[in-house]
């Protein structure tokens, strides 16, 4: 990984913030630190961010708020950290638009790992936009992988946090084909598949709700015992 890639670690506990951005260090990357919202917003506000380390549990605003507020106006990959067993907080971290999460306490290892996978899922995007044409077109939609935005038939402009985006996008790669959920996991998110399995179908459902109307056939289809399959021809432009 590039030692000009910087990370923000907002977290209250003084002695995670040493000890993780140390290891971080000595693994080439360039660290901050902020111990609530006011100090991560400042951080930001001066630039150079290339991802962030959210907790979920921050005094004053919460990190799923502030997960939120980030999400609102940047794509800049987030890791949650929660509370080891906490399924909830990672549903909702997800369904916010963070990339990954991390439960605590957890090994330095593995978050330079996570923070790893989260930047070379981007970085391989970017490069498959260079390969073959960034705009993926379905059944009238199209999909702007280089603005990130969707298009619907009539030409509006429909709304997808970044696990929706995600998820779309690991579809129209992948057309015509049974994905099961622990791939979905593990293409979308990059992550080791951990069997989560209600976040991919929360995810599913959220996503069939925006493109799929009332009139029109089933895009995501439900394939009983092995997971979806996204039955569009799409074309690469």
């Amino acid at each position: 990984m590039s030692p000009e890639c910087h990370v923000l670690i907002v977290d209250d506990d003084v002695e995670l913030r040493r000890l993780a951005g140390k290891f971080l260090r000595e693994n080439g990357l360039k660290v901050s630190s902020a111990q609530d919202g006011r100090e991560m917003r400042e951080a930001l506000a001066s630039g150079g961010i290339d991802l962030v380390i959210l907790d979920i549990m921050l005094p004053g605003t919460s990190g799923l708020d502030l997960c939120r507020e980030l999400r609102q106006r940047s794509d800049l990959p987030i890791i949650m950290l929660t509370a080891r067993g906490s399924d909830v907080d990672r549903i909702v971290g997800l369904e916010l638009g963070a990339d990954d999460y991390l439960a605590k306490p957890f090994n330095p290892r593995e978050l330079l790992a996570r923070i790893h996978a989260v930047l070379r899922r981007l970085r391989g995007a970017g490069a498959g936009e260079k390969a073959g044409g960034h705009l993926l077109r379905f059944s009238g939609w199209t999909l702007d992988t280089r603005r990130r935005e969707l298009t619907d038939p009539d030409g509006a402009v429909v709304d997808l946090s970044t696990g929706e985006y995600d998820l779309l996008l690991t579809f129209l790669e992948h057309p015509q084909r049974v994905l099961t959920r622990d791939q979905l996991m593990d293409a979308a998110k990059n992550r080791t598949p951990t069997g989560f399995d209600r976040a991919i179908d929360i995810q599913v459902s959220r996503l069939r709700k925006k493109i799929e109307r009332g009139d029109g056939p089933d895009m995501v289809k439900t394939v009983r015992g092995a997971g979806y399959f996204f039955s569009p021809e799409v074309e690469r432009a």
